[in-house]
């Protein structure tokens, strides 16, 4: 079994200080194989934004799976925003706005779905979807398969479609021939957990979807500040939402959710595998 703490929104610029360091020592305490970061670690994309996001995030153990958000590319900085919009991101994130993580268990394959000529929306190109289909194709037999992205391939029912990613549906049809088994997405700030086959009528494919609320964003658009952890074992996934109660000042664990694997589809377990 393989557990993934799952954060998103963090939006440094804009965070709730009070929260980071339980934060830190909860997610220490989860003992993750790996943290996945699903975009929008600053609210401006500013240097000392991203410095501070990556002092958070150099704080928690383990390994990292971390792609940038439409947040991370600069707004106001008309020249920065078109000529080098994820200059600040590599600088200290990395070259590769789509880096993975891969053991014998899982492996986490990130994708930048963030753009310079949309303001929020997020985009994948034709190109990007068949460079994550020549990376799937490299995998182990076998193995968990997880994408991340900012921007959500699939969305609950009471978000409109303009949120998902341009070319979702395209996406979709490449997951499923490459049996993905689970989409991690942030952007909305909302929390949830559910397969893809309400949107996406794929002939016995329908992958699980995860959404993270903000974890440290004080723009919580209604909803506590919260994150995920995931546990993943072949043919199962646990998701536990934690969310920041006020009353104790601390993350506590607000809703559980498994989910296994017939076939190509994932969904609720079976009654006599409760």
């Amino acid at each position: 079994m393989r557990t993934l703490i799952h954060l998103s929104d963090l939006h440094f610029g804009r965070v709730e200080q009070a929260l980071l360091a339980p934060l830190s020592k909860l997610v220490a305490s989860l003992a993750p194989d790996v943290v996945v970061v699903s975009g929008d670690l600053t609210q401006r994309a500013r240097s000392h934004e991203f410095r501070a996001a990556r002092a958070f995030l150099d704080s928690l153990p383990g390994p990292r799976v971390v792609v940038p958000g439409n947040h991370d590319v600069p707004l106001y900085n008309v020249a920065a925003r078109f000529l080098g919009p994820l200059v600040k991101y590599r600088r200290f994130f990395g070259a590769d706005p789509a880096p993975e993580f891969v053991d014998e268990e899982i492996a986490v394959l990130g994708v930048n779905t963030a753009r310079s000529l949309t303001f929020k929306d997020g985009r994948i190109s034709g190109e990007q979807i068949e460079q994550l289909r020549r990376r799937l194709a490299r995998l182990a037999a076998g193995l968990t398969t997880v994408v991340v992205s900012h921007h959500p391939f699939d969305l609950p029912a009471y978000f409109d479609s303009g949120h998902l990613v341009e070319r979702a549906p395209l996406a979709m049809d490449m997951f499923a021939d490459c049996g993905v088994d689970l989409l991690l997405a942030g952007h909305l700030h909302a929390s949830h957990a559910g397969n893809s086959a309400a949107r996406y009528q794929i002939a016995g494919y329908a992958a699980l979807m995860v959404q993270a609320g903000t974890a440290t964003s004080t723009r919580g658009r209604g909803e506590a500040n919260s994150f995920n952890a995931i546990r993943v074992a072949r043919g199962r996934i646990e998701v536990d939402r934690y969310s920041w109660d006020e009353a104790v000042g601390a993350f506590a664990l607000a809703a559980s959710e498994a989910f296994e694997r017939r076939g190509d589809v994932w969904g609720a377990p079976t009654a006599d595998n409760p």
